[in-house]
């Protein structure tokens, strides 16, 4: 597998993984039946925002992850990545969580970010929140009912966090 910044073609090869995610109900906070148009704005954001895809080592360019890397806040906060990522569900049980997220995290540490957070962790997928623990990310804050469900109810989510390997700040680079 190998991970590169996503162009605007790839969108073709985001949409069933986003679509994949999104419609079970009990992973991410978009709604379920988020038209495919929506769902390229929410994920294709305009810089100083990156999309990272991860291709199949099949050679046929295949995309099986995702990720989305922008600034938690605007300003004075923007040394701050906000991470999402999304797997191909086909592909979940070859850790493809764990790389994405890890290529993730080095390219945020090259643009200059010094941490990074991802806000909308489900409190009752241990898997993702074990994922995200073995990452070095912390829970450091839960919105208690903040999410609904489709089989358990309102749940809380977690704010989980973490600092980012010490670079020079530099103005990240959109080239």
């Amino acid at each position: 597998m190998w991970t590169r910044p996503a162009s605007a073609d790839d969108w073709a090869g985001i949409w069933p993984i986003w679509h994949g995610q999104v419609s079970t109900g009990d992973l991410l906070v978009w709604r379920p039946d988020t038209s495919e148009a929506d769902a390229q704005k929410l994920w294709m954001l305009p810089p100083p925002a990156v999309v990272l895809v991860m291709e199949d080592d099949g050679g046929d360019g295949r995309i099986v992850a995702s990720a989305q890397i922008a600034p938690a806040q605007a300003g004075l906060g923007d040394h701050v990545a906000q991470l999402i990522f999304i797997v191909d569900p086909a592909h979940a049980a070859e850790g493809l969580e764990r790389e994405i997220a890890q290529a993730a995290i080095e390219h945020a540490t090259e643009l200059g970010y010094r941490a990074m957070q991802s806000t909308a962790v489900v409190a009752g997928n241990t898997r993702m929140v074990a994922i995200w623990r073995v990452l070095a990310f912390r829970v450091i804050g839960t919105l208690p009912s903040a999410f609904r469900h489709p089989r358990s109810g309102e749940v809380d989510l977690y704010v989980m966090h973490r600092f980012l390997p010490y670079k020079t700040y530099h103005p990240r680079r959109t080239d």
